[in-house]
This record gives structure tokens, sequence and C-alpha cells, in this order.
């Protein structure tokens, strides 16, 4: 931004204007300097506002009985305002700035030495310089050129704005002004955005190629002061030498004014870089300045499932001259873990993590607070937050890091004879362990203790539909298969591993979608069928059942037999199933003149001493859909979710009645949700979840 010199008659010396020019604003001599601050980094704050901060961070070391100074030495007395460690003291201080003033409670702590100056006025601009002194020696910290602005210049009745950019000061040369070097401002800023734990990051600034070799780079940090980033040429005698948090960290292109690219490369980004940049390049006598603001995104630590634990990250640079505390919170605002008066405190953790989490011996000591979470699983995925509190309860530091755990998953068709839930480990178990696997509902699905399966206590949707290895202990191979899946098997299954005393040596998740198959046909059509075909045959006994979305029996077979008195009268005469269906395991049905009508969700059912499920989602295209208007479902992706389809299709009865039983499924709206329903080819793959779909427990009712 340009600076504006003031005319004779105003003081920077004092608190006070010269009284024979009252107000500066209106001087009418017609010709003004805008000087450049070839070294200065600005800070610019209205004249009027509330307060205006002068950053000044360290990451040095500081001594025993230091003194923190902010000067500034055009002023007499030029104190502005001092800290010991036992608090502020302003015996010394210039009365210009009497209680206007304020540091950080915490400056020695936290190594912010930032100043607040409150209801900034023109007379508070100038050069402040912020400072440490121990032992009669005394180390300049930083420079800050603070510019307080006032509304207007006025020459005869014209407003002149007291900061202006170059096309700005072409305009005003034509007013009488004369403008001998002066600095622009790109009202744009670029936006960088990287992840923590990056190798890097680019921050941009360019300009014309082949710039004279006389032009200076400098690349500093807009919101914390003069803190120098980098600069080109590197000189040794330059006095804004290059901040200790920057060290070794930047990188510049060597042959930057050739190729005019004077972009700075970060390297190993944190949070602590967050922030706005602004690269200030001094061609001749003019100075051109690029913002750039760097977003460093939260830190994530991915895992499989299966691990014995993992490690959320959080180290502090500072050391903690006090006793504070320590917090380990969840998105969910639970507390996942509490470091105070030097031991953990158990007590104050949520039950879901009490068992599970644990920290370093002596984390101030060493600055180290990561959190060690056990056995994770799909559960623990979350944002993870530590925060540092002093003891009256002020926040002194916070971190977050976002724990993704990848769950396998396994695909399988609706109505396959079995599926495998694979669990494998290396470790060598104990002969007296316990297999458990368990559903997310936390329901039972199989045990396996003492050298044999424990099946008493398993959930009833999975009797005699289970199996394990019975050498699983000497291979680890605890893999679980399943028999006859069906759609609303579909969830994430977890494998634990205890010894004796219940302590559990591992546990491991999976994931299991079911695909429901999906038919498409046109109204109009002489038939179409439902298919199901089941690799065991049936006993002669057994009841077939197919039921559409109202519960409502399309068709029936028993003893033998088709049951045409027991189906719903709207699918009477409009049904066939094969005549030796038991004998061939071809349950299929074939619906005759379908209608919109009867699109929706078919769901045969097969009753006595063995039980099986299908079902099927039949979607009917009136006369009046044009093909390219409901898209062909052999062309949509797996990925399509199914919610849209069925609403569109929905009429007197149909897909929009099975949505809405969807919502109001029984204890699965409890629970949240996973997967999207997928489509793919004719007859195909819908993946889903039991719940999603809205099936209920044990199926469809007898009757």
């Amino acid at each position: 931004m340009a600076t504006v010199t003031l005319p004779p008659g105003t003081t920077e010396h004092s608190c006070q204007t010269n009284p024979n020019n009252p107000d500066p604003r209106q001087y009418e001599t017609g010709k003004y300097r805008l000087s450049q601050h070839a070294l200065a980094v600005v800070v610019e704050v209205n004249e009027g506002e509330r307060s205006v901060q002068l950053p000044c961070l360290f990451s040095g070391f500081i001594p025993e009985d230091s003194t923190l100074m902010w000067n500034r030495s055009d002023l007499d007395p030029k104190s502005v305002h001092l800290r010991r460690e036992g608090g502020d003291d302003v015996r010394g201080q210039n009365q210009c700035y009497s209680r206007r003033t304020s540091m950080n409670r915490y400056a020695f702590i936290t190594k912010d030495f930032s100043l607040t100056l409150r209801k900034p006025t023109k007379t508070d601009s100038g050069n402040y310089t912020c400072s440490i002194s121990a032992g009669g020696e005394e180390r300049r910290l930083r420079d800050i050129q603070l510019q307080v602005k006032g509304h207007v210049l006025v020459k005869n009745d014209s407003k002149v704005p007291h900061s202006i950019t170059g096309g700005q000061a072409y305009e005003l040369s034509a007013l009488g002004y004369v403008f001998e070097n002066y600095t622009t401002e790109s009202d744009e800023q670029k936006m960088v955005t990287v992840r923590e734990g990056s190798k890097s990051v680019i921050l941009p600034c360019s300009t014309k190629p082949n710039v004279s070799e006389d032009t200076t780079v400098e690349w500093t940090r807009s919101d914390l002061g003069l803190i120098m980033v980098d600069a080109y040429p590197n000189r040794n005698d330059d006095p804004m030498t290059q901040d200790d948090l920057y060290t070794n960290r930047t990188k510049m292109n060597e042959d930057l004014l050739r190729t005019g690219d004077l972009s700075l490369t970060l390297k190993k980004p944190t949070e602590r870089d967050s922030g706005g940049y602004i690269c200030t390049i001094h061609k001749d006598k003019d100075i051109l300045r690029q913002k750039v603001v760097l977003q460093v995104k939260v830190y994530i630590v991915e895992v499989d499932s299966g691990v014995e634990s993992v490690l959320l990250p959080c180290k502090a640079i500072v050391r903690f001259l006090e006793n504070p505390r320590v917090e380990w919170k969840d998105r969910d605002d639970r507390t996942v873990h509490v470091y105070e008066n030097g031991c953990d405190q158990h007590e104050q953790q949520h039950r879901f993590y009490r068992g599970r989490t644990e920290m370093n011996r002596n984390p101030l000591e060493f600055r180290d607070l990561s959190l060690t979470l056990k056995h994770p699983t799909d559960d623990d995925n979350s944002t993870y937050t530590c925060t540092i509190y002093s003891r009256e309860g002020k926040t002194l530091k916070k971190k977050q890091v976002e724990l993704r755990v990848r769950v396998p998953q396994v695909d399988v068709d609706s109505g396959e004879a079995s599926i495998l839930l694979p669990c494998k480990t290396t470790q060598n178990l104990p002969r007296n362990a316990k297999i458990e696997w368990w559903d997310r509902f936390n329901r039972k699905v199989h045990m396996y203790e003492n050298g044999s399966d424990q099946l008493e206590d398993q959930g009833n949707r999975y009797r005699d539909r289970t199996q394990i290895n019975e050498d699983l202990l000497e291979t680890g191979d605890l893999s679980l298969t399943l028999k006859y899946p069906t759609d609303w098997d579909a969830d994430i299954y977890t494998c634990t591993v205890c010894n004796r005393e219940g302590k559990k040596i591992l546990m491991k998740q999976v994931e299991l979608k079911v695909r429901v198959c999906e038919v498409e046909v046109e109204e109009g059509a002489e038939s179409v069928q439902l298919p199901y075909k089941t690799t065991e045959n049936p006993p002669e006994d057994a009841k077939v059942v197919w039921w559409d979305i109202d519960d409502r029996k399309v068709h029936v077979f028993n003893n033998g037999s088709h049951q045409s008195g027991e189906q719903h009268q709207v699918y009477r005469d409009r049904t066939e199933m094969n005549e030796d269906l038991l004998r061939t395991g071809d349950l299929s049905l074939t619906l005759k003149q379908p209608t919109v009508r009867d699109s929706g969700g078919y769901r045969c059912r097969v009753y006595g001493e063995i039980k099986r499920y299908k079902r099927v989602l039949l979607r009917v295209k009136g006369r009046d859909q044009v093909q390219d208007q409901t898209g062909d479902i052999r062309n949509r992706s797996s990925s399509t979710d199914l919610t849209p389809l069925m609403a569109d299709q929905s009429r007197e009865g149909g897909l929009r009645r099975e949505e809405n039983k969807n919502r109001e499924g029984r204890h699965f709206s409890m629970h949240r949700q996973h997967g999207a329903l997928h489509s793919a080819a004719l007859c195909s793959s819908v993946l889903g979840r039991g719940r999603d779909l809205g099936i209920r427990e044990g199926g469809v009712p007898e009757g």
C-alpha cells in the first residue's frame, strides 16, 4: 500500500500534532511524497478501530529473569510496554500509551510477545521494536512499522484516498499530486491448501521474466509481524535474518530473475505454518506485493483394521513452565484421555475409551503429548483434538488429528451358497483363547472356545448359518463362513480374540456388502421373471412364498403344489413358478402383464427345515417414459444411489411405499447407516445394507 510522508507542520516525535497545523488533512500544498519502505513489514489499521496487534513470536531459548520490551525510538520516553516474569511494569511507559497496551498473560510460556494497542490514532504511526533482555544483554527480535490510516486527504474540494493503488496514483497526478516512488499491492490473494504431513507446499508468486539484476525478493509472514521467511539474494549482513521457524525449510528457484517465478517452496508444512504470507518484489524504485494465504489442514492418520494400536501425534515446540492439563477429545466431544497433575485421569474419560488409551511417561517434560489408541475399529473414525489448558483454564495449545481406520470389504450376490469373512493373524494364540464374531448390533454371530464352537448365545438369525475352521488356533485363520447371505446380512463384522483373563489380543473388522438383484422391464411386456436359484435342493415339505412390498402374498407353493387361493387378488392368474422347483432349486417367479404399479421390492422366503431368503427389485417403465429421461439401468455405475431411482418410479404403492418403509425400519433407525445402494447390469448388483433396505428382523411375516 502507498505510505504518505507527512507535510511540514506535523511531527512524528510527539503525541500531538503541530498547533500551527492542527489537521494535516486540510494541508493544501498539492504535493505529497510517497516513499518506499524496502525492508519493513507494515501493519496497517484504520483510525477508529477498537485495537490493533503488533505481532512478535519467538522460537528461541528464554533465559531466566528476562524482560520483554516494546519501544518506539522516536519518542521520549521510548518505552511503549514492558513485561517482566512477574507481570507488566508500566512505571517508565510513555504516557501516550497509558492504559492502552497489553500482552498475553502467558507470553513467557507461549513465546507470543505480541502487543495489543487499543484505540489506535494517527499519532501512533511509527516504527516499533520488540526485544528481550537478560543479564544486561538485549536482543532485538522484531521491527514493526505501524500505519494508522486516516480517512481522506483533502486538496481543495477533491477527496484523495490515503491508501492507493498504482492505477489510482496515475489518476491522482491530474489533481496536482506528484508520486516519485510508490508501492502497489495486489487486491487478490491466492489460497493454498495442503495436508499436514505433506513433503512440501509451493506458495506462488510471479512477475515478468528477465527482471533487472538488482531486484530483491522477500517472503514474510503478514500475520505475525516482521518474521522473515526467505529472501533473495540471501545476504549475511541483512539485519532481517530468517526466523528459526523456517530454518532449512524454505527454497526459492535459482534462476527466478530470468523466469520471473518467485514462488517459495516450504518443506514439511505444519499447523503453525497456516496464515498469511507476503511476497515483496523490489524493482528499481517500485515495490510490488503479492499475498498468499496458506491453510495447513488436519493431519490424517490411516491404519488398517486389526492393528494392535495407532499413535495420534501431538508435540509441543515450547516447554510449559507450569503444570497444565492435557485433554484429548473426539468430534462428539467425548473425553478420550486426560493428563493432569503428573498422572492420567482415567476416571474422567468416556467409557468407550476405557482401557484403550495411553500417553508417554512425563509427556510435558519431553513435550510429546501423543496418544496411543489400542485396537482401533471403524467406530473410532473421528477427528481428535489435543488441547493444553493452563491452571486457570486458558487454552495454551490446540492440535487436531483425523483418524481413518480402513476396513476390508467383501461383496456377494444375494442368494449365494456362502461367503467367507476373512480374519487371519500371525500371532501365536494361546490354547485357551476365545474367538468371537459380532455384528454391528452387538449380536453374537459365532463363538469358539475350549476347542469347540459355543453357539448357545448365537443370534437367531445366524443359527445353522455359520462355520469356522477347526484348527484355527494352529493356523491363525479365524475366518468365518456365512451361509446363504441375504441383503439383511450387509454389515460390518468384528472378530475379537481374548485370553482367559478377558484381555483383548486381536480385534479385526470386515465389511460385507450384499448385491441385490434388480430387474427392469417396459410396461406392456408379456411377462417378467424375478430370478431365484438355490444351490441346495429344498426338502419336499418346504413352503415357498413370494411377497411384495406391502406384505401381500404374490405366489405360494406348499405341500407340493401351488396355492392360488392364498395369493392376493391383485396377482390372481398373473404368476407362475416352475413345476419341479424343489428338485431343480429354481424358485424364480414369472409375473405376467407387468405394470408401473408392480414396481417395487419382492421377497422370496423358504420356510421349513431350511430357511432361505432373497430379495429382487422390479422396475417397470411406463410407456410414456422416455429412455434418455430415466437412464438405462445397464449403463449405471455400481456406485449409483438407489434412493432417487426408487423415488422416481413410485406410483400407487410402488417404490415410494418401499422408500417410506425403509425410513420406518425398526431398530435399524437407531444405528448409523453405512454404504449406499449401487446398481449395475440388468438383474445385477445393488450393493446395500439390510438396514438401508428396511429389512426387518427375521424377514417377512408368516402371513
